[in-house]
């Protein structure tokens, strides 16, 4: 809403816009996960409007501000580095706004952000850099023209196919309409992070905070255009997101979404369905070994969700963060092998007890995964560790 403020807009545009954001897609999904990109997206909106208020309100300590929520945001997700990269280019771009690189006010929040940055670089440093392995990753499975596509036909659709038209609006308002010459800078930002996203091979969400004021201008536009419609408008818009809801947040009983088209939709959402039969079917397993058993997982989803309903024994896995809680101690077996092929893996000895199912046939990562007890590592875990961790998304 505040940036719907500074373009302007009446109490019927900061309502239509508070509403529509609200109801999105997008931020209904990541706010009930509760990822990184929940908070990276919050410090993507909140950085883009400090700036824009500091350059309109002439208010240059707002920088600073804008410095600290941009520090807090990279110590969350590195993203924030494309956003800081495209305020710099984008006032670099705006005729009416470059003589603020003159001062010193940009640069000062760039250093308070850098400063607060320092101890997750150095975290990374002691850790061989995993960010840019995990990053690696992400760029080969989401690179390529496929991959480019894909990040821009999602991004159309991740607040909803509806309020594409209205942020695509406000996009080329704000780049064309006079009366907002002095707030457009979300705009040339957004232009440059798409760019380099589709040079990168990012993922579409990672725009999902610089869009949110483009559907802001599209707002405003739209309470300014039809003021006496702005209330069925706000409704139809919100009702655009709403049947999409069931795709990527659990609003349906587990039954009834794995039995409809919604699970082909998003690949995340079926990754909630299963997991408490999973873990019995795995405590069935666990429950004749003896007690210096452990568990093993091939991602930190499974670690996560066995540890969280408990499976009878010590939980390890050597996915991405989930590395940092191992190895076993090197006298730890059995071991139950889930989510991995023993024999592409260092264990040996290994018998295949179950079948992992969830009870409505949903097809996800774990459904049909064979659940493999094994006497233990081909060595000690100590010896192994570095052959069994990872990073990939």
């Amino acid at each position: 809403m505040q940036y719907a403020r500074l373009l302007g807009a009446a109490r019927r545009g900061q309502v239509l816009t508070a509403a529509v954001v609200a109801s999105s897609v997008v931020v209904m999904a990541l706010g009930h996960r509760l990822s990184t990109a929940t908070f990276d997206t919050l410090a993507w909106t909140a950085v883009l409007v400090l700036v824009t208020q500091a350059l309109v309100d002439d208010r240059p300590r707002l920088w600073l501000v804008a410095g600290v929520v941009a520090g807090v945001g990279l110590n969350n997700k590195h993203a924030v580095v494309f956003l800081l990269f495209g305020v710099l280019v984008a006032l670099a771009l705006d005729p009416i706004h470059r003589p603020v690189l003159r001062t010193r006010w940009p640069w000062l929040a760039g250093l308070v952000a850098a400063v607060m940055w320092v101890p997750n670089l150095v975290w990374q440093a002691q850790h061989g850099w995993p960010v840019l392995d995990l990053s690696a990753d992400i760029a080969d499975e989401y690179g390529g023209v496929g991959g480019r596509v894909q990040l821009v036909v999602q991004a159309v659709l991740i607040f909803s196919p509806l309020m594409f038209l209205v942020w695509a609006r406000g996009l080329g308002a704000l780049l064309r309409d006079a009366r907002w010459r002095a707030v457009r800078l979300p705009a040339y930002v957004f232009v440059v992070v798409l760019v380099v996203f589709l040079v990168t091979g990012g993922k579409a969400y990672y725009l999902a905070g610089a869009i949110v004021p483009l559907l802001a201008a599209g707002c405003t536009w739209v309470a300014e255009r039809w003021p006496s419609h702005a209330d069925e408008l706000g409704f139809v818009l919100a009702l655009s997101a709403v049947v999409a809801w069931p795709a990527l947040v659990p609003v349906l009983p587990a039954a009834t979404y794995a039995g409809s088209f919604y699970p082909s939709i998003d690949d995340d959402q079926p990754e909630t369905i299963g997991w408490p039969t999973y873990a019995a079917q795995v405590r069935d397993v666990v429950r004749d070994l003896p007690d210096a058993a452990v568990v093993f997982t091939g991602n930190y989803g499974e670690g996560g969700a066995f540890e969280w309903y408990g499976v009878g024994a010590p939980v390890y896995s050597g996915h991405n963060g989930w590395r940092d809680w191992g190895p076993p101690p090197d006298g730890a077996a059995p071991v139950v092998v889930v989510g991995f092929d023993p024999d592409d893996a260092d264990f040996t000895g290994c018998e295949q007890r179950t079948t992992l199912h969830n009870r409505y046939g949903l097809d996800n990562e774990e459904e049909g995964l064979p659940v493999w007890v094994c006497d233990g590592p081909a060595g000690s875990w100590s010896s192994v560790w570095a052959r069994l961790v990872h990073y990939d998304a």
